[in-house]
């Protein structure tokens, strides 16, 4: 008799490229693939938070076409951020109905980084929507969420694709997906762009010392895609779901082979 094999997601920081995890979602579901847990980061992070909560990937994508997230870029005196995040918590709040960890279909866990003590943090208790806000605090363009003794920050800068939080959650299998920055910049055009292009060139340093282990890592190819700009919709998406169906013969294998 075949076991039953626990599947982790991990999906990964990332800004606009990040709407690739919709396709990846997408052909997952298409394959009968729909994972037992889900570890989020950043773009990661809203988009598990949503699939966790019940919103399908197809709707995601209808959401996603019909937003204009410039509306929620709710802008203040920099002290701490450009971006208060107060517009973008509620629409958050809304899209995962206002929901706690413990009442979500599929158990998440949503990855932000202290900045008191450099440490890695796992969310998975109380409002998930506060969770998901900590989780995008991209630093000096958002302002950092107080939760606790912690200053929240972006999960990002510590793990791009929490693939060990996922496997610490009870995963056999984990597939991961990466949609963060690989490697060349356009010459930035305002001090928003230079935080941001700053921060991924330490990302990807870090990256490079602390490889991802998931069983698959699935990477989209969104690099031309400007991680401000959320009106690639459609391309985003289908670039996430090519690389799943590239990566599908590989997750059925090893599904398979944790079976027998």
């Amino acid at each position: 008799m075949k076991k039953k094999v626990k599947i982790g997601l991990a999906l990964g920081s990332g800004a606009a490229r990040g709407l690739a995890h919709i396709g990846v979602l997408q052909v997952l579901e298409e394959n009968g693939i729909v994972p037992d847990y889900i570890a989020g980061t950043s773009i990661g992070a809203i988009v598990g938070a949503l699939y966790a909560a019940g919103v399908s990937p197809k709707m995601m994508e209808g959401l996603a076409q019909n937003l204009d997230i410039k509306k929620y870029y709710d802008v203040t005196v920099p002290r701490y951020g450009f971006v208060k995040g107060q517009r973008i918590e509620e629409l958050i709040k809304l899209l995962t109905r206002d929901k706690e960890f413990s009442e979500l279909n599929i158990p998440l866990t949503v990855t932000a980084v202290d900045l008191k003590t450099c440490r890695l943090i796992e969310l998975n208790e109380g409002k998930v929507y506060r969770a998901v806000r900590a989780s995008i605090s991209i630093p000096g363009i958002f302002t950092p969420v107080e939760q606790g003794d912690y200053i929240l920050v972006d999960g990002g800068l510590l793990a791009r694709v929490p693939v060990d939080t996922v496997k610490r959650m009870g995963a056999d299998v984990v597939i991961g997906v990466d949609v963060g920055f690989q490697g060349q910049h356009r010459p930035p055009v305002n001090i928003l762009e230079v935080i941001l292009q700053s921060l991924e060139v330490m990302e990807l340093e870090i990256l490079k010392n602390n490889v991802e282990k998931g069983d698959v890592i699935i990477y989209p190819d969104v690099s031309d895609i400007h991680p401000f700009y959320f009106d690639k919709v459609e391309e985003c998406v289908q670039e996430g779901r090519k690389a799943t169906l590239e990566a599908m013969d590989r997750i059925k294998n090893l599904i398979e082979t944790y079976q027998h």
